[in-house]
């Protein structure tokens, strides 16, 4: 099928990205060491869309079993074990699943399973809840849905993630293409709008409800949490 082979490609592209090309970049990012200005705003960014995507599931999580895909340094995984769920954090980049595991809490290493590969395999097993921050954002409209289409037989209660933005601001920032130094420069995000997904959702006859949260705008970073219910 065409969406798999661009899926795998872009997936691909990513996992070279984190893996190989920027590992030290968003392990700075990630923590509380000084950064640039324009670094600055994309972590206060990601900060504020980590607290809009765990304020869509109860403060309570015990018993849950909640996927964290794309999981990078590991953050959310650790908020969300720290609510009580036992979660499988998985990413493509096992140089970022090594970070996430060094600075895991040890009160809450039994909670969180570390997993390097792909966000989607039905090895996982099935979840109540699924998050994903920033980690669909690369991929096209027909690639999304048949994620969530992927995801819907193993899901209970919803997926909440985000996307880039369909917004002139948004892509006049990347054809400056001033987020990163050129060195380490992310793969090129695909901007998106709820209707376009939902169209492709219908086009693969995706079953589910997908609407809109909240979008972020903070400097360098602009995002949009989606929640998705199948």
């Amino acid at each position: 099928m065409e969406s798999a082979a661009t899926y795998e490609r872009t997936r691909a592209r990513v996992e070279h990205y984190f893996d190989r090309t920027a590992t030290r970049t968003w392990e700075r990012l990630t923590s509380d060491a000084p950064v640039s200005g324009i670094r600055a705003t994309v972590r206060a960014g990601r900060d504020r869309m980590r607290a809009v995507m765990l304020a869509q599931l109860p403060d309570d999580l015990s018993g849950a079993r909640i996927l964290d895909a794309g999981c990078g340094t590991g953050a959310m995984a650790v908020e969300l074990a720290a609510r009580g769920a036992d979660v499988t954090a998985i990413d493509i980049s096992p140089a970022l699943i090594d970070i996430a595991r060094r600075r895991c809490p040890a009160d809450l290493q039994s909670r969180i399973t570390f997993e390097a590969g792909d966000m989607l395999s039905p090895d996982l097993g099935a979840f109540d809840y699924a998050l994903g921050m920033d980690s669909m954002i690369y991929y096209g409209a027909d690639d999304i849905a048949s994620a969530l289409g992927r995801l819907a037989p193993r899901l209970a209660q919803s997926f909440i993630f985000t996307l880039a933005p369909r917004t002139p601001l948004l892509m006049a920032m990347w054809r400056a293409g001033q987020l990163f130094p050129r060195a380490d420069r992310s793969p090129t995000m695909v901007p998106h709008n709820v209707r376009g997904i939902q169209r492709a959702m219908r086009k693969a006859e995706v079953p589910g409800s997908l609407r809109a949260i909240e979008r972020v705008n903070s400097g360098f970073y602009i995002s949009s949490a989606l929640e998705f219910r199948p």
